[in-house]
């Protein structure tokens, strides 16, 4: 299995133009939408305040400005929006946990996606890390699985169309995508540009396979941002940074660098990046 993907969902022809009928090769052309939302303190489904889709989505407003101030030349791709992760959340294929590179879900943000999927979707993550990936699944790599088993849990998919959470319309990925290796302060790392570049790599391959249901958009929090400490206008910098050089491809000089005092002064900056300096 290569880096990147895991356990994709499978589709038959037709089903590979969506339900919109959105063309296979305009997702491969265009990339997928991103709705962006920040970790939330509670815990509770339903009372939580984030939401991102590659689009952002968060109660926290420092988090949401940050967004909205970096990512304001791309609103045709990057929604950013306030609320809760799931409630009034955008509909969306895919859904990205930041966590850390043992895919255990049993805190923070996600923790809201056990209550929601329950403890299936960590032990199905977990099973893909170890026999696919020596155990770990190091920052800077992203998986997806099924946000479901091959035996879906019926009312859970039921409840979500019950309260509307996500348009009523089931999540059909999860991409693990760690912010750090175990939890710990990451605020002076590069580690959210790291995940967010790992998780559009990580569906770009997806979507390339002709076999795979494609992922038109993703729903993502702030990377790195609760237990890891990292400032919110840090972790959007280095996150547009990610979707600029692999998503638009629009920083051949980092992409292809003339040497490696680029990267190694492009990282710098981003590790020390703040909205004052």
């Amino acid at each position: 299995m290569t880096d990147g993907t895991s356990l994709q969902g499978k589709s038959s022809g037709k089903d590979k133009l969506g339900e919109k009928g959105v063309d296979i090769l305009d997702i491969l052309e265009k990339g997928p939408s991103f709705e962006l939302s920040s970790e939330m303190e509670s815990l509770e489904l339903g009372s939580s305040d984030q939401s991102l889709k590659s689009n952002p989505l968060d109660i926290k407003p420092k988090m949401v400005n940050a967004w909205s101030t970096l990512f304001k030349n791309h609103e045709n791709r990057v929604k950013i929006s306030s609320g809760d992760i799931f409630r009034g959340a955008p509909e969306a294929d895919a859904l990205v946990s930041p966590a850390n590179s043992f895919g255990f879900m049993d805190g923070g943000i996600d923790m809201v996606y056990t209550n929601l999927f329950g403890w299936q979707m960590q032990e199905r993550l977990q099973k893909v890390i170890r026999e696919d990936y020596n155990g770990e699944n190091i920052v800077g790599n992203a998986i997806i699985i099924p946000a479901y088993g091959e035996e879906p849990d019926e009312e859970r998919i039921e409840n979500m169309k019950k309260f509307n959470l996500c348009g009523g319309r089931p999540i059909k990925f999860l991409i693990s995508a760690p912010t750090m290796r175990v939890p710990k302060d990451v605020m002076s790392t590069s580690n959210a540009f790291l995940a967010f570049r790992a998780t559009i790599i990580a569906v770009e391959k997806h979507n390339r396979n002709p076999e795979n249901e494609p992922i038109r958009s993703v729903l993502c929090p702030g990377l790195g941002t609760a237990v890891g400490r990292m400032p919110f206008d840090r972790c959007a910098f280095q996150m547009l940074e990610a979707f600029e050089m692999h998503d638009l491809k629009i920083k051949d000089s980092l992409l292809n660098p003339p040497n490696l005092w680029v990267v190694t002064n492009h990282n710098d900056f981003m590790e020390d990046y703040s909205e004052k300096s």
